[in-house]
């Protein structure tokens, strides 16, 4: 997928690497961590089409590059009928069907709050990433990190990591990084444009197979 590009950060503070490839060791244990609200917005902002779906394990395999996956995770809010509405229940069986389907791929669902008051928001799912990244780093489950979010509230867990020798990749969107994240991080993979068409599964696709 795409070409090895990298641009320099501020102060000697890694790169932006655009949709690369390159040789690792496989024996490099890897955990990926996906903040599910927070990547699916982030998708929707990059162009991913309505009633489509993304290709999850298809994205797992394109960032582990052949290294040793010792764990895949996907942390998210979890909606509630909280008015009692027929929109708000179609919107939990949708739920409950992409979540049926994420764990029959293998990985293992966080799940946080979803809270309704004056503006609907999760919670708990940044804390629950940062108590995996830490607890993980200090227990040396992993060699290396990979956190597909743009929450800049896992800098404090990623700084810590980082001080136990763990490599952390930041993974995010070319079109709108995270600037923070990708300063903290040892390396940021920004996916492209026609990565993220090649990990869509449209109507026509799932008809074809």
């Amino acid at each position: 997928m795409g070409l090895l590009t990298s641009l320099p950060l501020p102060q000697g503070k890694g790169s932006f690497r655009f949709s690369y490839t390159y040789p690792m060791p496989s024996s490099e244990r890897v955990a990926i961590y996906i903040d599910g609200g927070n990547f699916y917005r982030r998708l929707r902002d990059a162009g991913l089409p309505k009633g489509s779906r993304f290709n999850y394990p298809g994205l797992i395999d394109y960032l582990l590059r052949g290294r040793t996956l010792i764990g895949k995770t996907y942390y998210i809010g979890i909606v509630r009928n909280h008015d009692h509405s027929a929109k708000s229940q179609t919107m939990v069986e949708d739920q409950q069907k992409f979540l049926s389907k994420v764990a029959a791929e293998g990985f293992e669902i966080k799940r946080g709050r979803i809270v309704y008051d004056h503006k609907i928001r999760e919670k708990g799912v940044d804390v629950q990433i940062a108590i995996d990244l830490v607890v993980g780093a200090a227990e040396d489950r992993y060699d290396i990190a990979v956190v597909v979010s743009s929450d800049t509230d896992l800098i404090p867990a990623i700084r810590y990591i980082k001080t136990r020798g763990k490599v952390v990749e930041y993974v995010g969107f070319s079109a709108q990084p995270s600037l923070g994240m990708a300063r903290e991080s040892s390396l940021s993979v920004l996916l492209l444009p026609d990565d993220i068409k090649r990990l869509t599964i449209t109507d026509s696709d799932r008809l074809a197979a």
